[in-house]
């Protein structure tokens, strides 16, 4: 790989970066990514990682949004030209053309569908959106959305509506969508998310291919996961400014690192035959659940479930049976389009089965509206903000408290404000009450979404993808309220990558194959 001591292809001098006149977020941070160089930035949540990726691809000062004071400075692959961009946080600073900028440094947010166009009606329309715009002739283009569509393993996806993949391979999409311009710097945020073992095979060959190239890779995020760990150079945030930075043995070492909230572990990397700590912790009711499963009633249960996507070649369930029963936690696996996320569906009421049934609390839910199901079942997004709409923190919690219980009597204010902060107390976010949702960080945005589920205690809580987006802190804090839920008798269903995470929380493991679940 080229050293780090060659010219940088991208240079960033950041004195400070705040939002419309807010506190800085970054203070102090220098970056230089010389050509085929790979460059870690970690942080906890809030740490300014998520912004520092935003501001090197140009979306944080393109807008007008930002106050930035500092310099980036681009030299391209293959230019003997540098182009340096001076801003003093004033009405006369550069104004940066993004569609420009990003034809050398191309980015993918935290959250992959903010890359997508949404027009689109096929992925290969897709990838192919960003060339047209350039006037890309024809065939110069159909041979580019072919290698980027192989690199990301999308090739038998080509004609497929985007809005119909599953959160990972959206994720793999918005990755083509970036590579497929040949740019001088990819910036990724959080690039894991969502994905399976096999893409994050592929996201480490794509990284190996990119940098054998003389691209210049970011990879920021809130986890040390295999990926940061074969980056050259590390720089830790802590509250927007360097905490510590150099080779990643060495900041690995430092008490800056301890401290950060970092996970030092991807959650899918943990030991693969881990235990269930949960059965060693020897809970009496779910230890009784297990050991009487034919006969303890199931409170949610798939019956026979058949489902497909219109336009879709196969079903996505095929005569699926699932049962779980009060206290029990059971974790969905599979690849990314196994029907995780289906599942979880139908036992919430959002989609309906073409074939079979679907009970919640021996009820048949054929003729029953979502919202009505969701007096008995809690569910959390896989993107949290899915589900986020109110004003502000606490009143997105108080507004399913003042829903119900449809079939009881309704809650006093003063009940629905108590029951409310508690459950942000619960997940860490009690002094943020007043905050809007989308100020929050995308680990702050699952949190909420969670504490608004979690205060209506649901007998059943569906969890898709929780530990995406989470450090180190919120990690613990899912654990926490997941225990909590199960000891308190609701059934806690959750679909996730990270196996041997959830084998070690999980009383069991089903793992979707041919449209069916076996035990994983």
């Amino acid at each position: 790989m080229t050293p780090r001591a060659a010219q940088p292809v991208l240079a960033a001098d950041i004195r400070s970066f705040s939002y419309e006149g807010a506190a800085p977020v970054l203070r102090g941070v220098g970056l230089e990514l010389p050509p085929g160089s790979l460059t870690a930035v970690l942080g906890g949540s809030g740490s300014g990682t998520s912004t520092l990726a935003k501001l090197l691809s140009g979306w944080a000062v393109s807008g007008g949004h930002g106050v930035f004071d500092g310099t980036l400075a681009l030299r391209p692959a293959g230019s003997r030209e540098c182009t340096t961009l001076e801003f003093r946080g004033s009405p006369d600073d550069p104004r940066l053309r993004l569609g420009a900028w990003g034809q050398h440094v191309a980015y993918v947010p935290q959250r992959a569908t903010d890359l997508l166009t949404g027009a689109a009606q096929t992925v290969g329309e897709e990838l192919a959106f960003a060339l047209e715009q350039r006037g890309m002739p024809r065939e110069q283009m159909r041979h580019r959305v072919d290698e980027a569509a192989r690199a990301v393993g999308l090739s038998a996806h080509l004609g497929r509506h985007p809005a119909q993949l599953s959160g990972g391979e959206q994720r793999r999409l918005a990755l083509g969508c970036a590579l497929v311009g040949r740019p001088s710097v990819m910036v990724l945020d959080d690039p894991s998310a969502s994905l399976d073992a096999a893409g994050r095979a592929d996201l480490g060959q794509l990284i190996d291919t990119l940098r054998a190239a003389a691209t210049a890779v970011v990879v920021v995020g809130t986890c040390a996961d295999r990926l940061a760990r074969r980056a050259d150079h590390w720089v830790l945030l802590a509250a927007g400014t360097p905490a510590a930075q150099g080779p990643p043995e060495h900041v690995l070492a430092t008490e800056a690192f301890r401290l950060s909230g970092v996970l030092p572990q991807d959650p899918a990397d943990a030991a693969p035959n881990a235990p269930s700590q949960r059965s060693a912790a020897g809970s009496a009711s779910v230890g009784a659940l297990s050991a009487t499963a034919p006969a303890a009633a199931a409170i949610a249960e798939l019956a026979a479930v058949s489902f497909a996507y219109p336009g879709a070649p196969s079903w996505v369930l095929d005569h699926a049976d699932l049962g779980v029963r009060p206290g029990e936690v059971v974790a969905l696996a599979g690849p990314n389009g196994a029907g995780k996320s289906t599942a979880l569906k139908h036992f919430a009421g959002i989609a309906r089965p073409i074939r079979g049934t679907v009970r919640i609390a021996g009820q048949d839910i054929a003729r029953v509206p979502a919202g009505r199901v969701a007096d008995t079942v809690g569910t959390l997004f896989q993107d949290p903000r899915d589900q986020l709409f109110a004003r502000s923190v606490l009143r997105e919690v108080e507004f399913g408290l003042r829903l119900g219980p449809r079939d009881g009597a309704r809650r006093s204010r003063a009940e629905v404000r108590r029951r409310a902060l508690a459950a942000l107390d619960d997940v860490g976010l009690g002094s943020r009450a007043g905050e809007h949702p989308y100020d929050l960080t995308a680990s702050g945005q699952r949190l909420t979404a969670l504490a608004a589920v979690i205060a209506r205690g649901p007998r059943v809580l569906l969890l898709d993808e929780p530990t995406v987006g989470l450090d180190r802190h919120g990690l613990a804090c899912l654990e926490r309220l997941v225990a909590s839920a199960a000891e308190s008798g609701a059934a806690v269903v959750l679909s996730t990558h990270a196996a041997a995470w959830a084998r070690a929380r999980a009383d069991r493991t089903m793992a979707i194959a041919d449209g069916r679940f076996v035990a994983g």
